[in-house]
């Protein structure tokens, strides 16, 4: 997070989200919870605006990927920054409306939209659509003729890139279930165009997530371009490309590249084709302006293992247990006591309930609070009441101010759905 520091509180190293003491926090709100800095999510989204405005590119639009993140506060913040929402279920197109974006600033994407709900998106005034098979275009179609309506038509192609990520995230091979085989796509442009509800508008692809080297949005991009000029040739008014996301962060020790590097790509691809460029980043708008904070509950010595046992489980950070992803641990306060190595362990009844091994801290006890860095993406928007547990509370610093954007449930409201 931009905005975590250690600093002398009651004479001793605490852990500070912008100018609040995570301790204190802790003490208002009970454990565990997560935290969010706005300075964080300001900074992230102005990053992407300057790299646009540094290479004098003014027809852009950034479309937060809600899946990320999806409290309701935080995407009212963007909203207020100018963002728009990539979207994929008529769910998140309903809470990006409700956060007050403007419904053509949404992007309906995803593999398996349904015909309810592409009726509700063009309903609510979304006109620009990702298509992801020849079948959704057929509906699509149809569902917009029944309106009276005309999508805007983008076909999400799929350009056999390796994006050199996790396989469980990767979106850009053959063999994933995302897109249309970009060999294709002149064919499904020109079936398009005959149909009636459907105004071809642009292109889209993504090739995954958590991407830390350019070359794979090299050769994804070149690839699009290439398309592009095609299509345009053939007489289809290509008005838009959509690059997507997967920009990578830093979780551990990676090496990233520049935000104003991947816009020169997008550019020097771009500046001749007379095209809007939209982006859709997710994790790298909200990963590191959170993080997860947890209460040893016990320590547990064993032959093999310490484990420190904390009151959050992988049904509120799902992402270990998932796909053995890392997150970095810091005490929130720091001691100076011998270094003792730590499994992280959750309460819930799962042998996958780790949400981090191996870690070397200063020795712990029940009552020490933790911090699981870089968890505002895919941390609160994938939690669930897995073994009855409420979701926990979200919180927001700005500054000295702190808000709780999502309360902790009784038992009683969380079961009020049953």
């Amino acid at each position: 997070m931009n905005n975590l520091a250690y600093q002398n509180h009651n004479n001793q190293q605490q852990l500070f989200v912008e100018n609040l003491a995570i301790n204190e926090i802790a003490k208002k709100v009970g454990t565990p919870f997560y935290v969010y800095s706005k300075k964080s999510l300001f900074s992230n989204f102005s990053t992407f605006e300057q790299a646009f405005k540094k290479h004098n590119i003014s027809n852009y639009k950034i479309c937060y990927a809600i899946k990320a993140n999806c409290n309701i506060h935080l995407v009212k913040i963007l909203a207020g920054l100018g963002s728009g929402i990539d979207a994929v279920s008529a769910g998140e197109i309903y809470l990006a409306l409700k956060a007050g974006i403007d419904p053509k600033k949404i992007v309906f994407a995803g593999v398996g939209k349904t015909k309810d709900e592409i009726g509700f998106a063009l309903k609510n005034g979304i006109d620009e659509f990702a298509v992801e098979s020849i079948p959704e275009m057929h509906l699509l179609n149809e569902v917009a003729i029944s309106l009276r309506k005309k999508a805007k038509f983008m076909l999400r192609v799929n350009p056999d890139v390796d994006a050199k990520t996790h396989d469980k995230i990767s979106t850009g091979r053959k063999s994933d279930k995302f897109g249309v085989d970009i060999n294709l796509a002149q064919e499904i442009y020109q079936e398009a165009s005959k149909l009636s509800g459907l105004e071809i508008y642009g292109i889209s692809t993504h090739i995954g997530s958590q991407i830390t080297t350019l070359e794979p949005f090299k050769l994804a991009f070149l690839k699009i371009r290439e398309l592009c000029l095609e299509l345009k040739k053939q007489g289809h008014n290509i008005k838009n490309l959509d690059f997507g996301g997967g920009i990578g962060i830093k979780y551990k020790d990676e090496e990233l590249f520049e935000i104003v590097d991947y816009i020169k790509i997008i550019k020097d691809l771009t500046q001749d084709l007379d095209v809007k460029v939209t982006l859709a980043p997710g994790r790298s708008m909200i990963a590191n302006a959170g993080i997860l904070v947890s209460e040893v509950t016990y320590i547990k010595e064993t032959a093999s293992k310490n484990f420190a046992i904390i009151d959050a489980g992988m049904n509120d950070l799902a992402r270990p247990g998932l796909y053995d992803a890392y997150h970095q641990t810091l005490p929130i306060i720091k001691e100076e006591n011998r270094k003792v190595t730590y499994d992280f362990a959750g309460p819930v009844c799962e042998t996958t309930d780790i949400l981090a091994k191996n870690r070397q801290l200063s020795e712990l006890k029940a009552g020490d609070l933790v911090a699981f860095l870089d968890s505002g993406a895919y941390g609160s928007s994938m939690s669930n009441q897995y073994n009855c547990r409420p979701l926990i509370p979200e919180i927001l610093v700005d500054g000295e101010k702190l808000s709780v954007i999502r309360k902790r449930p009784t038992f009683d409201e969380m079961l009020n759905l049953y």
